[in-house]
Order: C-alpha cells, then structure tokens, then sequence
C-alpha cells in the first residue's frame, strides 16, 4: 500500500437531484462504458472518500460529469470545496465551437477553483464510441476560435480523444504552444490488437514532441471492463515511457471505473506496476505532476 498522500487527477462527482443528461434516458443498447444503471444516483464527496478511504487523497482534480448546467455544477463544486478542501480544483464543461463561448469562459474563469475546460472530442464512426457528430470539430475554425480564448484566462484544456485523433491533436498543441493541454486517459487506447497498439503508441510519441502537453493514466476498466493488473501493465508503461513521469499522472475515474474495480484495486495496480521507479518518478505520477499541471497547493488546496 502506498505510503504517501496522492492526488487523484480526475473523478466526478454527481448530485442525482440535478440533470446529467448522459446518465437519463434508456440504459440500453449499452455504449462503451458499458452499464451504466450503477451510476444513475448521488455519487457525494463522502462516497468518494469512502472508496478511496485506504489511501492519503492530499488532493483531487474533479472533472466535469456532464451536468446539463456547467454554471451550476462549478458552483456546486466550489461550495464542495469550500466545505472540506476537496475536490482541489475543478475542471468545467464549456462548448468551445458556441459563438457566445468568451463571456461563458470569462464568468467560469472567475470561480476560484476553476483551473481549466473540457469540451469532449471523442469521434467514432461506431455510435456506440462517439461523443460528437462530426470528425473534424478539433480543426473547425469556430472551435479553434473558442479555445484560443484559454491561455489569457488562465484556463487549461483538457482533451478526451481517441488514438485515431492524435495526428489531430498534435497539430492543436504545435499551433497554440500557450495553452496547456492535458491528455485524458492516455487517448483511449480502445482496441487492444496489436496494430491498434502500434498506432496508438505512434500518436502518442507525436503528441508527447510537444512541450504543452501532460497526460493522465485514467478510465483504463472503461475500454478494458475485465482489466487485470497483467493486462493494463504495457499501456501504463508506455505511456510512462512516452511521456515521462513529471508529465503524467494517475487518475481514478470514478465513480465511472467503479464499474469495474474497486478504487483499492485500482490503485493498488498502479502502485504495482511502478514499484521498480523512483521516488522521485513515483511521487510525479501519484501526486506532483497533478499539483504542478492544476496548481495545487501541497496541502491539497488551491494556491
């Protein structure tokens, strides 16, 4: 077991009460993520903590879950915070690609624990994968208009693709070297076949040439429901080895990798698979990466 405090660099949290769009409406024919009936209540920062509760969470990054108000649940997540210092920070949901995004932006930047935007650009020609309606959002000049906006409000980006999306991705970091971008869930690797592999690792080398860009090792039991520590070894490595570790960092998707593992589980694999690196390497994965990238203090709040 881990003997040092982490920062999870991503989780969600979910106040049922209110509309989260993605978790309403028929459960089946199930996407990738697969059931996700599990995940249709409250998930509070008391359960959260429950699941972690064999682990030091010195800090966390909460990223958007989708609620159909983005205003609301920032502000929901600031109270959260307010309350107990966790989640430390807050990544929010905006539509780059709206015309009237700058005073959306401008008003999201002004909560405190707000550090950067997710607008999710998952395509897949299986409807089951895809999050938008079109391939070519990422390169869409409107969109590009938006997220030029970040950098001179403070704001990151975090960007959730899939690995055929990596050529793509590379190109957005290369032309806007001011912007930090955060690669979520090492790009998805979905298909584990080996020329899948080969092409998701040739994307990654691309995008990791590009000084802006971190990346998380997150959602890996949501392409990988039956994952086992042997299985999740070579795309945790790997991702290690392309990036490094003082530009990567772990994250437990929950509650939605809850569907798959316990977060003891979870954890306990990563903590595994790295056992033969460094402190130093080690403590950049579990903590300081996510506290340098999302400026976290080291007690876990906001500095």
């Amino acid at each position: 077991m881990l003997d040092f405090g982490i920062i999870d660099a991503h989780h969600h949290l979910c106040d049922f009460s209110r509309s989260y769009p993605w978790l309403q409406g028929p459960a089946e024919p199930f996407r990738y993520h697969g059931d996700d009936r599990p995940l249709r209540r409250d998930y509070l920062i008391e359960d959260y903590l429950a699941d972690a509760r064999e682990f030091t969470v010195a800090g966390s990054v909460h990223i958007e879950n989708g609620a159909e108000d983005p205003f609301w649940e920032a502000e929901w997540i600031q109270n959260v915070h307010d309350g107990g210092g966790l989640p430390s920070v807050h990544v929010a949901k905006a539509s780059l690609a709206d015309p009237g995004v700058l005073p959306r932006l401008e008003r999201l930047a002004a909560i405190p624990s707000i550090r950067g935007i997710r607008d999710i650009l998952n395509w897949h020609p299986d409807h089951r994968y895809t999050h938008t309606s079109r391939p070519d959002l990422i390169t869409d000049p409107g969109w590009l208009a938006g997220f030029a906006h970040l950098p001179s409000l403070g704001l990151s980006f975090d960007l959730q693709i899939f690995p055929d999306q990596l050529d793509q991705a590379a190109h957005l970091a290369a032309n806007h070297p001011d912007t930090t971008i955060i690669l979520d869930h090492a790009a998805m690797p979905i298909h584990r076949d080996p020329a899948s592999l080969r092409n998701w690792r040739a994307g990654m080398e691309k995008l990791a040439k590009q000084p802006n860009v971190v990346t998380k090792i997150s959602a890996l039991g949501t392409n990988d429901h039956s994952w086992t520590t042997a299985s999740i070894r070579p795309i945790i490595l790997e991702t290690i080895e392309v990036f490094g570790p003082s530009r990567t960092m772990f994250g437990s998707n929950f509650p939605v990798d809850s569907l798959y593992s316990s977060f003891t589980a979870l954890y306990t694999a990563f903590d595994d698979i790295t056992a033969d690196m460094t402190d130093g390497e080690r403590g950049d994965l579990f903590a300081e990466t996510a506290r340098k990238i999302y400026r976290i203090g080291l007690s876990g709040l906001p500095t």
